[in-house]
């Protein structure tokens, strides 16, 4: 028997007793209207630009008046596709959306307590999107935010299987040079919230 053998049989025979996993319930005593608030102020220190929009027609029309001409809007939701071109999986090369100016995308749900929005591939068709893009929007309905992530994963869980998931909370920044924030370093430099209904 090799010394790797005998080390191995010997962590083996000295392994802790199994323990059952602790039963985490963190008690919610907010209403969904504060964590939408809660929502709103973590945003704004994730320098994230939040609106309050009441339906889709209402958010076409304020991309249409913040709308730049010689900016490449590209979306992932149907109900956009006449303020932006509508990306889909089966007539685009992820290549050619390194010019992307602003992504519109939808996200599952956001959670309060970090800022963070779900986002799977099926609603961003191209992994690379969200990150490749010089400005992200992202749309969430206002009833789908959640608490905290322990909520966040429980919703997870229950949903249908996902090849990727991410979630995102604000652009692209980081301070490790001379403690300075830089927004956009590696990937997009803003981001803007539509908070729909």
């Amino acid at each position: 028997m090799s010394s790797r053998d005998n080390i191995l049989k010997e962590v083996l025979k000295n392994q802790p007793a199994d323990r059952a996993l602790p039963v985490i319930d963190i008690p919610v005593t907010t209403t969904h209207e504060e964590w939408v608030e809660a929502l709103k102020t973590r945003l704004e220190i994730l320098h994230v630009a939040v609106r309050e929009v009441a339906d889709y027609a209402a958010l076409k029309h304020l991309l249409q008046q913040e709308a730049i001409p010689q900016d490449r809007t590209v979306t992932t939701i149907a109900e956009l596709s006449d303020v932006s071109t509508l990306i889909e999986a089966v007539k685009e090369d992820a290549h050619s959306l390194e010019d992307v100016d602003l992504a519109i995308i939808p996200a599952h749900f956001g959670v309060a307590e970090n800022g963070a929005m779900w986002v799977t591939e099926s609603l961003i068709q191209y992994r690379v999107l969200p990150f490749i893009t010089q400005q992200l929007a992202i749309v969430v309905n206002r009833k789908d935010i959640v608490y905290n992530m322990h909520q966040a994963y429980q919703r997870i869980a229950g949903t249908t299987q996902y090849d990727f998931g991410v979630f995102i909370a604000g652009p692209s920044k980081t301070a490790d040079i001379e403690q300075s924030l830089v927004l956009g370093a590696h990937g997009p430099k803003g981001m803007t919230l539509y908070l729909l209904g």
